[in-house]
This record gives structure tokens, C-alpha cells and sequence, in this order.
């Protein structure tokens, strides 16, 4: 959580003295945030839901997608890109990221099998997949794009918005989200039947409350649908978003340019796709090794990409075990029309994304450094690479007790 104040404790508390809880009525606060949203991102539908997680599976479901099925997700990403898959009854298949942490759109194509029905780009911390190829790679082979923008909210790529990109996109708004309701999730399309599947599969009584269409036809699933709580505190965030990324992408510059000499060292920053567009809620840098990135981090007490827990592939126990349903009868991974789907898993199947993590360091920024907490980061920086890097000009120790991080959480939580 970046900025919460006031202004959304008063937008919560008018909900309530309102009476205004529930999302269907007039002046509806998860409408009006719907309708910005969408203006915002620049797409003509925006349904909100619950989480992250039901968004992404909303999305999934509106495709289509189902036993018989396989969607290609990253080996780097909150378990939810690959269980999201699971409740639509299909399989997923983990692909490796490239040196972005993001899925690498060669060996993408590469994991393309004849059940391959969707592709699932996540924008990992914030820092863009690269779309244009993904894009390009999903239209030759008829694929299905899922946006998966839940960490990547307030973001682009190349001028475009985050979860407008792809045919679905997919965000969250828990507490670790740039912007944030506690909980909550969104679903983005450009294509109105797509829209009007996902709202069915968010709440399969909407078409009570805003009425029956002679188009799509509802079918059954579980609520997930948000409140006006979420709404309310939601609009507000949507006023706070983009001066914030420009806060961050302005302190990430400056911390790239004041480091940039340490590239002599190896300290050299991670390649990022879009990084004009991105949420720059990261500072990357590809370390010469894991050795040298386990001793940089404890002196400078910095995150390892590969040691975030379930942001890995070899953390994703429900998929590692096969235990895609809580009943044998539901479990995708019994189900006679996945039989020639790729159904087996094991921990170093994507060896060399755990190769580039173990060696990918990441510093956070914030909207509110001020410029000299962001020149401490730099100097920490600089002291911590040349100790771990091998200039040993400064004492390890006295370095690491007088070290002082700012301690933003790196675990982003449900997507």
C-alpha cells in the first residue's frame, strides 16, 4: 500500500452513512468506477470483482477456455496466473521468463503444443512483458491473450495501458497494490461479449439487477463480485495513480543514472521492456552471479527475484501436486479431455529462470522519497556493490549494521 488517507475514509464513511453498501443502485460508486476505469485504461468495458485472482479467472472463463486446454503462464509470477487456469477446468504450462523477469516470448512460442489455446504476460512488479511480440506470436498461432496486470497497475507499454493490450486484461487492488481497496480486481476487454461473459462469471445474478440481454446466455459459477466499499475507496485511488508512477519512474532514473559506474563492477541494470511506460515500483539489476547476489543483499538488505516464495513456479504446490480441485471428480488434472494435455511438473523444468532470479536484485522506490532518501539509496547502493562485487573498499560489516533500507514489503500478495 502506497497512499491511503482521508479523502478515502470519506468516501468510505459517505457509503455507509448512505446506506450504499451494495454495488447495484443509483449513483453507484463500482459503476463510476467501472466507466473511469475503462476511460482510463482506454478500453470500452471494465467489470469489477472481488480480487485479483477471480478477475484473472473471470477473464479466463469468458474466453472460453476449459478441459482440453492448455495456457502457457510464467515461472515467475503469484501462483494465482496458474491456479486462475485450473478453475476453468484447463491445464497450465510453465514457460521460462527472459532476463525482464518476464515471460520470454522465444521460448513462449517455443512451449506453443497442439492443445495450446492462451497466453498468460504478466507485467511481474510492475515491469512490462514485451507485448509486441507476444502479440505478434498470439495472432500467427491463434492464441488467446490474458493480460495478467494485477502487479502492474498504473503502468503501460509503449504509450498503451497495462490489461489493454491483450484480448483480456486482469488487475488487482489488494493491500500491495499501487492502487488498492484491501481487497478487489477488475476485468478489461475491448469486445462486448467477452465483457458480458466475465460479468456472468463475476456474478451470475447481474443480469438481474441491470437486465436480461438477448445475447450472451448466463450460465452458473460463483459470486465474486465487489462491493461499494471497494468502489468508493477505488475512485479515489484512480485520482492518486499515475502522479505516483511518475514519482517512481522519475526516482528509478535517478537511481540508474547515480549507479550507472558501477557497471565496471558487474552491476549491470536488468533489461526492461518499456521502461519509459512501466510502473517503475522496482530498481533492477542482473548480478554476475547468485553467490554475488546473496552477498550483495546481505549487505544491503535488498530482495532476490528468485527468493520472493510463491512469486516462483517451484513454490506453486496446488500445481505441483496435481491438486488442481478440492475434489478428485473436479480436478482438471483427472479429466479425460486433458489426457494429452501436459499435465507433469518438477522443480527444475525451468532452470534457467531460477539461473536469471538468483541473480536479479531488486530496490524499491516510493512516491514519497524525498531526495535524500533517494541519494542514501544510491550511496547504499554503491557501498554494497563494491563490497559484494569484489572492490572491497569499505568494512562488510560496519556497512551492514550502519546500512539503513527502506522496508516496503516485497510480498505482493494475492493477485
Amino acid at each position: 500500500m502506497y497512499k491511503v488517507g482521508e479523502e478515502e475514509i470519506e468516501a468510505v464513511a459517505r457509503a455507509i452513512r448512505d446506506s450504499a453498501l451494495f454495488r447495484y443502485g443509483v449513483g453507484s460508486e463500482c459503476e463510476r468506477f467501472e466507466e473511469r476505469y475503462a476511460e482510463h485504461l482506454g478500453v470500452p468495458h471494465v467489470a469489477m470483482a472481488a480480487s485479483g485472482t477471480y478477475a484473472l479467472s473471470a477473464g479466463m472463463t469468458a474466453l472460453g477456455l476449459g478441459p482440453g486446454d492448455e495456457v502457457l503462464v510464467p515461472a515467475h509470477t503469484y501462483m494465482a496466473s496458474a491456479t486462475a487456469v485450473l478453475t476453468t477446468g484447463a491445464i497450465p504450462v510453465i514457460v521460462d521468463v527472459d532476463e525482464s523477469i518476464t515471460i520470454d516470448p522465444d521460448a513462449l512460442e517455443a512451449a506453443i503444443g497442439p492443445r495450446t489455446r492462451a497466453v498468460v504476460p504478466v507485467h511481474m512488479w510492475g515491469a512490462a512483458c514485451n507485448m509486441d511480440a507476444i502479440m505478434e506470436i498470439a495472432k500467427r498461432r491463434n492464441l488467446w491473450v490474458i493480460e495478467d496486470a494485477c502487479q502492474g497497475v498504473g503502468g503501460s507499454y509503449e504509450g498503451r495501458r497495462f490489461g489493454s493490450i491483450g484480448h483480456v486484461g486482469a488487475f488487482s487492488f489488494n493491500y500491495f497494490k499501487n492502487m488498492t481497496c484491501g481487497e478487489g480486481g477488475a476485468v478489461a476487454t475491448s469486445d462486448e461479449k467477452i465483457a458480458e461473459r466475465a460479468r456472468c462469471a463475476i456474478d451470475p445474478c447481474h443480469f438481474y439487477w441491470t437486465g436480461r440481454s438477448d445475447g450472451e446466455k448466463p450460465f452458473a459459477g460463483n459470486g465474486g463480485r465487489a462491493s461499494e466499499l471497494q468502489g468508493a475507496m477505488l475512485n479515489v485511488q484512480l485520482d492518486r495513480i499515475d502522479g505516483m508512477v511518475v514519482s517512481m519512474r522519475a526516482e528509478r532514473k535517478q537511481i540508474l543514472a547515480g549507479t550507472e559506474r558501477l557497471g565496471n563492477l558487474g552491476l549491470k541494470p536488468s533489461p526492461m521492456n518499456s521502461a519509459d511506460h512501466d510502473c517503475a515500483t522496482h530498481v533492477m539489476y542482473l548480478l554476475p552471479s547468485s553467490e554475488a547476489a546473496k552477498r550483495f543483499t546481505d549487505i544491503y538488505p535488498t530482495v532476490i527475484a528468485g527468493k520472493t516464495g510463491r512469486h516462483n513456479y517451484t513454490e506453486w504446490d496446488q500445481v505441483l501436486m496435481g491438486a488442481g480441485a478440492s475434489h478428485p471428480a473436479m480436478n482438471p488434472y483427472n479429466h479425460p479431455d486433458n489426457k494429452e494435455c501436459r499435465r507433469e511438473y518438477h522443480k527444475d523444468m525451468c532452470a534457467p529462470s531460477l539461473e536469471i532470479l538468483n541473480r536479479t536484485i531488486m530496490v524499491p522506490t516510493h512516491p514519497d522519497h524525498d531526495q535524500d532518501e533517494i541519494d542514501a539509496i544510491i550511496h547504499n547502493i554503491g557501498q554494497a556493490a563494491r563490497v559484494a562485487l569484489g572492490d572491497i573498499t569499505a568494512d562488510a560489516a560496519k556497512l551492514k549494521q550502519t546500512t539503513e533500507l527502506d522496508r516496503q514489503k516485497f510480498d505482493m500478495g494475492d493477485g
